[in-house]
């Protein structure tokens, strides 16, 4: 994919219509409650209904996208857990038995895992998409994850895979990842994209202890002084800081908003995707839902910096989608109470009578 086709992508998107927001809001008043009683659950709503742009939108297919790819920032120390785990992990999603497999199913949503960033080849692994780009991004402590080249590849994997899914019907589309020392590049990104210092965005990850949280964070200073003048703008800041998981993601971002499909972005991890599509094409934020508030600290500096509001807070930190797929359910919930809810003349009642 070149920049100019990328381009063309983004001109498609535009924002969700204060009309059909509206609209929204005149049948939710209408509904047997005291008004606006249902709280965040109605904007919730009134936002998918924008974002389909139909009178009474259904949510159709659901589905869950697993980026998986590898980061060499890992040889830093970073982790808890050793890269090899990544590969494992990959093959515990293909056989349903990881938390994202529990979820989805509870959400009666599919799960799809990608491999765009494997370090190790995936041809073994039924059930796998293998889309890689490249075999692992490299050290960004040393240098870009990243060549432009290889993040656009990954962009372009994210919205081709948007758009496959909406030709089969998918309505709301889940943000997931796996790929050990992810949350490293995540939090470079966070700090170069909102313009705050490392040391109140990153987090223990996987479980470091205080000592591994203090590496990190000079790793993180490292790597953003290391990539500083490659990071002109939102792309090559991706390409520079990023992964190819969170490349992906961002790219399946801008291609459910180019198809009028929502998504559900998981935690860390998927926000720094987020993000960067954000920054890509501002637009876009407005067929997002974040699916939670991660126990990661720079999670909630996010959500302040940005003036967003998640729909969880339950101190997860798992990744996966796990997030995505517990928010799902929420906004099935909110659409069934628009959709379903009988209105004040079904019911023969006067409000206020």
């Amino acid at each position: 994919m070149r920049i100019e086709e990328l381009r063309e992508i983004t001109q498609e998107i535009k924002p969700v219509s204060p009309g059909w927001i509206g609209k929204a809001y005149t049948r939710l008043d209408s509904l047997t409650k005291p008004r606006r009683s249902l709280g965040y659950m109605e904007e919730i709503a009134a936002r998918y209904v924008a974002i389909r742009q139909e009178e009474k939108p259904k949510i159709g297919k659901k589905r869950v996208f697993v980026f998986v790819g590898d980061h060499r920032v890992v040889e830093e120390g970073v982790s808890a857990y050793p890269a090899e785990v990544t590969g494992l992990m990959v093959k515990n999603f293909v056989v349903g038995g990881a938390a994202i497999n529990v979820l989805a199913r509870r959400a009666d949503a599919g799960v799809e895992v990608i491999d765009i960033g494997m370090a190790t080849d995936s041809a073994g692994l039924q059930g796998v998409v293998r889309l890689n780009v490249k075999r692992g991004a490299d050290n960004i402590a040393k240098g870009p994850a990243m060549t432009l080249e290889e993040a656009l590849k990954a962009i372009e994997v994210g919205i081709t895979r948007a758009t496959r899914a909406s030709d089969e019907g998918v309505t709301l589309a889940g943000t997931g990842d796996m790929g050990i020392g992810n949350s490293t590049p995540a939090a470079a990104l966070f700090a170069s994209y909102l313009g705050m210092r490392a040391s109140k965005l990153v987090g223990p990850g996987t479980g470091l202890d205080a000592k591994g949280v203090a590496l990190k964070t000079r790793v993180v200073k490292r790597a953003l002084r290391v990539n500083k003048r490659r990071c002109t703008g939102p792309i090559e800041t991706l390409a520079a800081l990023g992964g190819l998981e969170i490349a992906g993601i961002c790219g399946l971002c801008l291609g459910a908003a180019s198809r009028r499909m929502a998504v559900v972005v998981d935690g860390f991890i998927s926000t720094a995707g987020a993000l960067a599509a954000i920054r890509i094409c501002p637009a876009c934020k407005d067929y997002m839902f974040f699916a939670h508030r991660s126990a990661e600290p720079g999670h909630k500096k996010f959500f302040e910096k940005e003036g967003l509001r998640p729909i969880l807070d339950l101190g997860m930190r798992l990744g996966e989608g796990t997030g995505a797929a517990i928010a799902m359910q929420i906004i099935e919930d909110a659409m069934a109470i628009y959709n379903e809810m009988a209105t004040f003349a079904d019911a023969g009642i006067t409000p206020g009578a």
